[in-house]
């Protein structure tokens, strides 16, 4: 008897080993079941928070109806040409000779809105660039880079001259240096 009485014992240890194994099955549930409504859970905040829509394409309004409600795009602005009269000034020259500019430019604003602020301005710009050209000495002059930083110098001027307009560019017909 004491030979049954023995082999409960052993019995003891295999109970142990069922109950940790519906332990087990029991976290397999958990994660299976706990998996699905987390994924539930943030397809649905993607959803409500409008990103889900917006990466599938659901908010774009259909492209007849995207057409129809936007306005036509602006022509584009064809530029416009204001001639400068011609200035001379003379230039700051050492010595006892003096040096004289003699300059024929035209400017080119974006339209005719921009053409006629610049013709409404044209004494005061004249005056700028009169006042430049006296500070400027020949030497200054000589060359495709003082040509090139007569005509920027010349563009800001003229961009202050006629402010609500805008300047691109000015182009010389007739640079003179005596």
């Amino acid at each position: 008897m004491a030979a049954k009485k023995s082999a409960p014992a052993p019995a003891a240890p295999a109970a142990g080993a069922e109950e940790g194994a519906p332990a087990k099955g029991g976290k397999k549930k958990l994660i299976l079941l706990a998996l699905p409504l987390l994924l539930i859970g943030a397809g649905a905040g993607l959803w409500f928070s409008g990103i889900l829509p917006g990466l599938l394409g659901m908010n774009a309004p259909p492209p007849a109806v995207a057409n129809a409600d936007a306005p036509p795009p602006p022509p584009p602005r064809v530029p416009a040409y204001v001639q400068m009269p011609e200035i001379t000034a003379n230039l700051n020259a050492a010595g006892r000779r003096a040096t004289f500019i003699k300059l024929r430019s035209q400017i080119e604003v974006l339209g005719a809105e921009d053409a006629a602020a610049l013709t409404a301005a044209m004494p005061r710009l004249v005056d700028l660039f009169t006042t430049y050209l006296r500070e400027m000495r020949p030497e200054e002059l000589r060359g495709s880079a003082g040509t090139h930083r007569l005509r920027e110098e010349l563009t800001a001027r003229a961009n202050i001259a006629a402010h609500p307009a805008r300047v691109t560019d000015v182009l010389f017909q007739e640079i003179l240096v005596q």
